[in-house]
């Protein structure tokens, strides 16, 4: 297998980048290209002990930068990272692309430059994989689309469950629709016409379920137009190191607490283990025509060492001919069951 890294992706690239790269050819053998500035890629790698090691060099010039627009970067860094790495992927020369950079850049890049869409998807849908209890869900669309369709929400549950299925190794993944209650009547038209459209289809679709449920492992893909989604990331986000914070404060507070901090550090160690997203590292950019993985740009090398192995997982499940036969299995088109396609 030969999986492509994107050198140049994370705040503090190319170190983590670099290292994650190395722990994964370490571990698990498959090659490893590594694309970005050849002179800055090798300075990094002279500090390393890699002989032998099955990871290559292609150079990409162009540096894409967080705060870059991405329609700008389609047009005026051809030779970026995002554009070479995507290309190899696209002409047969690696199996999948794992970034950390700027994600809005390489959504457009893949969609409208490189890769494009699987025929017959509607849009492209950006995830996340949240590990609930050790156990993975995967959470989409998180930012690619704020102004979502029926159809698209329905489409991405066909591909999240593909993901999920072959990917992630759940077994008939169960498909929610995230609403503000589990009544058929709750929702937004939106979320009330996928509702009704999900129902038609052969999946195993659940209805609707509240934030609080995703977190008791009651669906394995949860379905959100990208704009709640990108909301329910940060929240997410924001209120995980607040809480962290505050315990952290708390155990500092008096010389009592700071023993009993240091008795139940094996504890802390462990649940830190079970909600760290540099456990799952990135998840796929999913109705593309390639696997491509995405990460955060604070990553660690840990983080990106995992996000390699979501790539390999997701090329060894075949996870993008399942998702082309699905899609190709269950069109959604106009007049299904008295549902129009808007």
């Amino acid at each position: 297998m030969r999986i492509v890294v994107d050198a140049v992706g994370t705040d503090n690239r190319p170190i983590p980048d670099i290292e994650g790269a190395i722990l994964a050819a370490q571990e698990w053998k498959n090659t490893i290209i590594l694309v970005g500035p050849e002179a800055l890629i090798k300075q990094q790698l002279s500090k390393h002990h890699i002989k032998n090691l099955p990871i290559e060099i292609v150079n990409a010039d162009d540096i894409i930068e967080m705060d870059d627009k991405p329609a700008d970067v389609v047009r005026d860094k051809q030779n970026s990272s995002m554009h070479v790495g995507l290309n190899l992927v696209k002409n047969g020369d690696a199996d999948a692309f794992v970034s950390m950079g700027n994600t809005g850049a390489l959504h457009a890049i893949a969609m409208l430059a490189t890769l494009k869409r699987i025929p017959g998807v509607k849009r492209p849908a950006i995830s996340i994989i949240y590990p609930i209890y050790g156990k993975p869900v995967i959470v989409l669309d998180i930012g690619a689309n704020t102004d979502s369709k029926p159809d698209w929400l329905v489409q991405f549950g066909i591909m999240g469950s593909a993901y999920a299925q072959q990917a992630l190794g759940v077994n008939n993944p169960k498909i929610a629709l995230m609403s503000n209650g589990e009544e058929d009547v709750k929702g937004t038209p939106l979320l009330q016409e996928a509702n009704a459209i999900f129902r038609t289809l052969p999946l195993n679709y659940i209805g609707y379920i509240e934030p609080a449920d995703m977190h008791h492992n009651v669906a394995d893909v949860v379905v959100v137009d990208g704009f709640i989604g990108n909301i329910m990331l940060k929240t997410f986000e924001a209120t995980t190191r607040y809480v962290v914070n505050i315990i952290r404060d708390q155990l500092k507070s008096t010389w009592r607490s700071k023993i009993g901090a240091l008795l139940a550090r094996p504890a802390f160690g462990r649940v830190r283990k079970l909600i760290d997203p540099a456990e799952i590292g990135g998840a796929p950019l999913l109705g593309v025509n390639g696997v491509v993985i995405v990460g955060h740009g604070n990553s660690d090398a840990k983080a990106v060492k995992n996000a390699i192995y979501q790539a390999q997982q997701a090329v060894l499940g075949n996870v993008i001919e399942t998702i082309k036969a699905d899609i190709a299995r269950m069109p959604i088109g106009t007049n299904i069951n008295g549902i129009s396609e808007k």
